[in-house]
C-alpha cells in the first residue's frame, strides 16, 4: 500500500493546532487506498504548541514530531520535514489552514495521473490587505525578472511532489535551500493546481515584511547572478557620466560657457552619486559573500531537540 507523508510546520500555533490536527486526520483517514503519516514540526515555539502536539502524539502514531531547540525558521522546519518522509507522496501545507487540507485527495488524482509536482496557485487570497496582496505581487515580478529560472506566481509552500523529486531536493548540498525555487528547478511533470486561499483561522503571519524581504533576497540570490551583473551595469554607467562631466568642464572652460569656480553643486552631486554607486556595489556583493561565508561553516542548518514516533 502506497503511503501519504503530510509536513506541518508550526511555530505558535496553539490556536490552531487541534483543528488543524482534527482536519488533517480526518482527511487522511478518508483516502483508503493509502497509509499516512504526518510530520508536525516544532519550530522553537514559544507558546503550547509543543505541549499539544504531544498530547495528540501519545494517542496516535502517525502523528511524528520534531522539535527544534529555537526557531530556525519556515525554511529549516520544511527542510526537516522533507528529510524524515517515508511516503511515496509528500504534501507539504502551513498549521494555519489558509491552504485547505480537503484538496489534497484532488491532488492526489493528478499525482496519479503522472504528475510529479503539483503546486497550488492562489485564485484569491481571502482577509489579506491589499499592503500584502501588492508586495507578494512585487516579491514574484522581482523574483522572476531577476531569477534564472521561472517560479511560477502566486504560490506558495503548498503543494505536493513525489518521492524521487523530494529525493532530489535532500541531495542538494546547499545550507540557505530557497525551497520554492528548488521545487521549480528540479524540473519534472509540473502542474498547477488552483484554489481559493482562505483566511487564517487564527493567530498572526508567520511572515512579515521583514520576512518577506528575506525570502526575496533569498530566492534572488539562490537563482541568480543578475543583481552582480547590474553592478557591472552601474559602474559602466558611473564612468559614462564622468566622462560626460569630464567633457562638460573642458568645453566650458575653453568657450568660457560660465564660471566653473562657483561649481560647489556639481563637484557635491558627482561625489555623492558615485558615493552612492560603490556603496550599492559593495552591498550587493557582500550579500553573496555573506552566502559563500555561510556555506563554508557548515553549520547545521536546524538542531532537534525531540523526536517523537519515530522508529
Amino acid at each position: 500500500m502506497k503511503k501519504i507523508s503530510v509536513i506541518v510546520p508550526m511555530y505558535n500555533e496553539e490556536k490552531v493546532v487541534e483543528l488543524c490536527y482534527d482536519r488533517l486526520t480526518k482527511i487522511l483517514q478518508g483516502i483508503k487506498e493509502y497509509e499516512y503519516e504526518i510530520i508536525a514540526i516544532n519550530d522553537g515555539s514559544k507558546d503550547d504548541t509543543l505541549e499539544i502536539l504531544e498530547n495528540f502524539a501519545k494517542q496516535d502514531i502517525k502523528l511524528k514530531i520534531l522539535s527544534f531547540s529555537r526557531n530556525f525558521g519556515h525554511q529549516a522546519a520544511l527542510t526537516a520535514g522533507l528529510k524524515e518522509v517515508t511516503g511515496d507522496v509528500i504534501v507539504i501545507i502551513d498549521a494555519d489552514l489558509q491552504d485547505p487540507p480537503e484538496l489534497i485527495p484532488q491532488m492526489i488524482k493528478l499525482w496519479e495521473q503522472g504528475n510529479e509536482v503539483i503546486y497550488g496557485k492562489r485564485k484569491s487570497r481571502k482577509g489579506e490587505s491589499h499592503f500584502k496582496l501588492l508586495t507578494a505581487k512585487i516579491f514574484y515580478e522581482t523574483l522572476n525578472a531577476l531569477s534564472d529560472v521561472e517560479m511560477p506566481k502566486d504560490t506558495g509552500d503548498f503543494r505536493l511532489v513525489d518521492r524521487k523529486v523530494v529525493d532530489v531536493i535532500n541531495s542538494l548540498p546547499e545550507h540557505n535551500k530557497f525551497l520554492r525555487g528548488l521545487f521549480s528547478w528540479v524540473g519534472y511533470n509540473q502542474v498547477a493546481f488552483e484554489y481559493e486561499r482562505q483566511e487564517r483561522i487564527a493567530g498572526k503571519t508567520k511572515y512579515p515584511l521583514k520576512k518577506m524581504l528575506k525570502l526575496a533576497s533569498d530566492g534572488i540570490i539562490s537563482f541568480s547572478t543578475k543583481p552582480l551583473k547590474l553592478v557591472g551595469g552601474l559602474g559602466i554607467i558611473s564612468i559614462v557620466i564622468s566622462i560626460c562631466i569630464l567633457i562638460y568642464a573642458l568645453v566650458s572652460y575653453i568657450f568660457k560657457l560660465n564660471n566653473l569656480s562657483a561649481g560647489w553643486t556639481s563637484i557635491m552631486v558627482s561625489i555623492t552619486f558615485f558615493a552612492g554607486i560603490q556603496l550599492l556595489s559593495i552591498w550587493v556583493m557582500s550579500e553573496y559573500i555573506g552566502r559563500i561565508y555561510e556555506e563554508t561553516k557548515q553549520r547545521p542548518q536546524y538542531i532537534i531537540e525531540k523526536r517523537i514516533n519515530f522508529n
